[in-house]
């Protein structure tokens, strides 16, 4: 169905024709109409549907010029940037409509020019909930004329922990009104609010045109545990991605890789919730122009964000919630266009944490091994072998032969000068690799002689509350070796020692160094021998031998006689 085929004004129908829409998508198609009827409306579609124009062209068709100094519609986004985005839609929606004025409101940006902006006549606001609620506090956005509420991503926002400030919203607005709700999902809670603030919605239900996770090749990596930002950037090196996502589920480790990054030779930029708008805004627009290639993100600062050509997302970091996986790869492989997605796993439990997700999204995540150098440098020289030969297509100028004449006069060969070039684009790429060679594992069996041993110190014990099996959980979880080649684990008051085979020693150490076991952030190093003599001593061998006896005595059906000078004590009477 097109757009001209609709009961829209000939100034909507220039601005569609402007942006060159022709046909509209499912959810126009379906949310148009009855929203220009004045009906409430949910919608059940996930992000690049065309939501926003199919809620943006009848709240913009809505808006009276008789009426156009009062705010008429109010639209709730979870984000800074999905407000700023669906404003801009909308401003380009009402180009012909001069009387329509779009505003954004939303945290980390100028109080005072958002005051401005409203007083100036802003009749659709589009803002986060915690900034529209401070505007209502302060006077400065008034709803008493309000006709239409919509509510975009409401999964996202309630999650985010906004529906207190949803529900006060939706009370303050005047009884007569129509609202209209789009969510990727419906929990209970949207459920709850549909019920309580909707009257007979009519119910829409998109299903995606194309399956993300099956446009999308998926892939994972096993990295031993601090080596993922070493892993990443040879993948980085490896795949050569023109743009890239690279998901963390910290704010912290946001800045800590992108620092790396930057200081491996990569054009990389973060975004994150605590940053300034102005820092945000430069972000966007730096990567979306191409000027930096990788954009290191959280997930709630990601959300909302629509840029395409995306070639690869990484997960550098797992997801919390499995559908913050889908989220994150259908960053790339938009609009039926294939994508890949890769992600770095460490220890048994991540492994089974993503086995998990590939059982949720029903699609194969397949085991890689990591690019090794000589596979980065080979990736290189074909790169530059297509680069060449497509530059031999081009005229070659007078100067270029000229230098080369002059250089063989000099007795420098033009086979030596090609190589010296190539050579250099080489170094340039090898200088940036990581030093990742980390010894594997040694594997014990029948045939092979005992290993020599090392004792490492882990400084955590049983003040800690601290167990055998925490202790050997989290070394097999951290190396990825097997329990049996770890040896004795003595655990005392302070500190816990353990048996390691000497060729692994720099690699445990390295691998479980500042990791947490049963939530204490602990340090590893070489035992040096020395321990208070009176600290007590607890290791598993004990451990074993008491429980032998525990479970003999629970066996026993007749209890031993309490000791004769031990008396019991009275009951106490309430």
């Amino acid at each position: 169905m097109h757009f001209n085929e609709l009961n829209l004004s000939q100034e909507l129908i220039m601005a569609v024709d402007d942006l060159g829409f022709e046909e509209m998508t499912e959810i126009q198609e379906k949310s148009i109409p009855l929203l220009l009827e004045g009906t409430d409306l949910i919608g059940r579609s996930n992000t690049g549907t065309g939501k926003t124009a199919a809620f943006g062209i009848p709240a913009i068709e809505s808006i009276t010029a008789e009426m156009s100094r009062c705010l008429q519609v109010l639209i709730l986004c979870p984000t800074r940037e999905l407000a700023m985005q669906a404003c801009d839609e909308l401003k380009k929606f009402a180009k012909y409509k001069k009387w329509v004025k779009p505003a954004a409101v939303y945290g980390g940006a100028s109080m005072e020019k958002q005051i401005y902006t409203l007083k100036r006549g802003a009749n659709i606001v589009v803002g986060t909930p915690g900034r529209v609620m401070d505007h209502i506090r302060r006077r400065t956005l008034k709803l008493d004329n309000i006709k239409t509420v919509i509510l975009d991503e409401a999964d996202e926002m309630l999650n985010m922990g906004f529906r207190d400030d949803i529900e006060s919203i939706l009370n303050d607005i005047p009884q007569e009104h129509q609202t209209v709700l789009f969510s990727a999902t419906m929990p209970p809670e949207i459920m709850n609010i549909t019920k309580k603030y909707q009257n007979n919605p009519a119910v829409i239900k998109i299903a995606a045109k194309y399956k993300t996770v099956d446009l999308i090749q998926q892939f994972y990596f096993e990295v031993a545990m601090g080596r993922k930002t070493d892993a990443l950037k040879l993948l980085l090196a490896a795949y050569q991605p023109k743009s890239s996502m690279v998901f963390c589920n910290t704010k912290k480790m946001v800045d800590e890789l992108t620092e790396a990054l930057l200081s491996g030779g990569f054009k990389a930029v973060g975004l994150h919730g605590d940053m300034k708008q102005s820092q945000r805004t430069q972000v966007m627009n730096s990567f979306k122009c191409g000027a930096t290639s990788i954009l290191v993100a959280t997930d709630v600062a990601a959300r909302g964000i629509d840029v395409s050509g995306i070639d690869a997302v990484f997960n550098y970091d797992i997801p919390q919630d499995n559908e913050y996986y889908i989220h994150r790869i259908g960053r790339t492989g938009r609009a039926g266009h294939t994508g890949a997605a890769y992600t770095l796993v460490s220890g048994r439990r991540q492994v089974n944490e993503l086995k998990d997700i590939s059982r949720y999204t029903k699609a194969e995540i397949i085991h890689m091994e990591l690019p090794e150098k000589d596979d980065i440098i080979d990736i290189k020289l074909q790169s530059l072998k297509s680069d060449i030969t497509e530059l031999l297509q081009n005229n070659i100028s007078e100067a270029a032969y000229d230098l080369i004449e002059n250089l063989e006069n000099n007795g420098i060969s033009p086979k030596k000068i090609a190589a010296a070039l190539i050579n250099r684009q080489l170094d340039e790429v090898i200088s940036s690799l990581p030093e990742f060679d980390i010894p594997k594992p040694i594997r014990r069996n029948k045939n092979r002689p005992a290993v020599n041993t090392v004792k490492v110190d882990i400084s955590i014990g049983r003040n800690q509350r601290i167990a055998p099996n925490f202790i050997l959980g989290a070394l097999v979880d951290a190396t990825g070796m097997s329990g049996r080649e770890f040896g004795k684990i003595d655990i005392f008051d302070k500190h816990t020692t353990v048996e390691v085979p000497e060729s692994e020693s720099d690699y445990v150490i390295d691998a479980m160094n500042f990791i947490k076991i049963n939530g204490h952030q602990v340090e590893v190093k070489l035992y040096d021998g020395k321990s208070k003599s009176s600290e007590k001593r607890f290791d598993r061998d004990k451990s074993d031998n008491r429980r032998k006896r525990f479970d003999k005595f629970k066996g026993n059906k007749k209890r031993p006689e309490t000791h004769p000078e031990r008396k019991r004590r009275p009951k106490k009477r309430h």
